[in-house]
């Protein structure tokens, strides 16, 4: 197992008391947390998941636009985040690892650390009204 940067070691922890779900990527694109809360969303435990690479997440999670075309990982608001460097907002379906379609709003911001260090992104997202 690598060593973290102390910034995403602390934003993990941070993310573990909120009641939003929170989505967490490192600079290597590797997913490195969800919370709770993203949990119930995206219908399995990060412990079951695990570190998942960012060019797998779309396929995982069957993300879609909403005339049901394919979103490609890196044209995810957390892909964009953290390939381009700026924050990202959009509204997708998904079909969770339980089975459930869900509609979400996600916004995502890249991590930027001291020394203008990339640290990868962070996004939050919550259920869409229908």
């Amino acid at each position: 197992m690598t060593q973290k940067d102390i910034e995403l070691i602390l934003l993990r922890q941070w993310a573990s008391y909120l009641t939003m779900a929170v989505f967490l990527i490192g600079a290597d694109g590797m997913l490195l947390f969800y919370n709770e809360p993203a949990e119930s969303l995206l219908g399995q435990r990060f412990d079951e998941v695990g570190e998942v690479p960012l060019e797998r997440i779309s396929a995982m999670w069957q993300t879609v636009n909403e005339d049901e075309s394919p979103i490609p990982s890196d044209e995810l608001s957390i892909g964009i985040a953290l390939l381009q460097r700026q924050p990202a907002h959009q509204v997708v379906w998904f079909r969770a690892l339980d089975g459930t379609h869900r509609k979400v709003d996600v916004t995502a911001l890249p991590l930027t650390g001291q020394g203008n260090r990339n640290l990868g992104a962070v996004a939050f997202f919550w259920e869409s009204p229908t």
